[in-house]
């Protein structure tokens, strides 16, 4: 079985724009590549899984969910980084048409992190799941994961409504480097 650092998108990966969808509107949080690379370098497999109640809200498409995705994946690429999976969560209780669901994927639900452990053969318990809100500890936990909470986004507002015991770091880099310390990465 392989380890897997779980990554929620808006707030950690990228700045924090609400319903974000447009390529143009995209910009990483700074060091997020080398953080990634980091990762990649350590032996996790990095896999995304993002909560995009935006389509469920008929603000966009899973065609630009998925469009952004690839955008994102080329600027890793093109700095030496890789995400190895992508998952998103187009549904919202509130929504619209078949979307309108509630359903096991949403964080805090630990739907996706699962889905992704059964095809990616991934050992969810030397695993890792890092966000920058509550829902994102949330999901990491009820699926058996280490969370980690950044300050990026969200995270500053939400270290205070925190269990006992979750890591806390400014941001992406700052997990990265302490988790490929801690597997002899760096």
């Amino acid at each position: 079985m392989r380890r897997a650092v779980f990554l929620d998108r808006d707030g950690t990966i990228n700045q924090e724009r609400e319903y974000l969808h447009r390529v143009e509107d995209f910009c990483f949080i700074a060091d997020v590549p080398w953080a990634i690379s980091l990762l990649n370098r350590a032996g996790f497999l990095v896999v995304v899984v993002t909560n995009q109640s935006g389509v469920a809200r008929g603000y966009y498409a899973e065609k630009d969910v998925e469009a952004l995705h690839r955008h994102i994946a080329a600027q890793l690429t093109a700095a030496g980084a890789r995400v190895d999976f992508w998952l998103y969560c187009p549904h919202h209780p509130d929504g619209r048409g078949a979307y309108a669901v509630s359903c096991s994927c949403r964080k805090p639900l630990p739907g996706m992190l699962l889905e992704a452990a059964d095809r990616l053969d991934i050992d969810l318990a030397s695993s890792f799941m890092i966000g920058d809100k509550l829902s994102d500890v949330e999901a990491g936990r009820a699926a058996g994961c280490s969370p980690i909470l950044v300050r990026s986004g969200y995270g500053a507002d939400e270290e205070s409504r925190l269990p006992p015991g979750v890591a806390v770091y400014d941001d992406l880099l700052a997990a990265a480097i302490s988790l490929a310390a801690m597997c002899d990465g760096v």
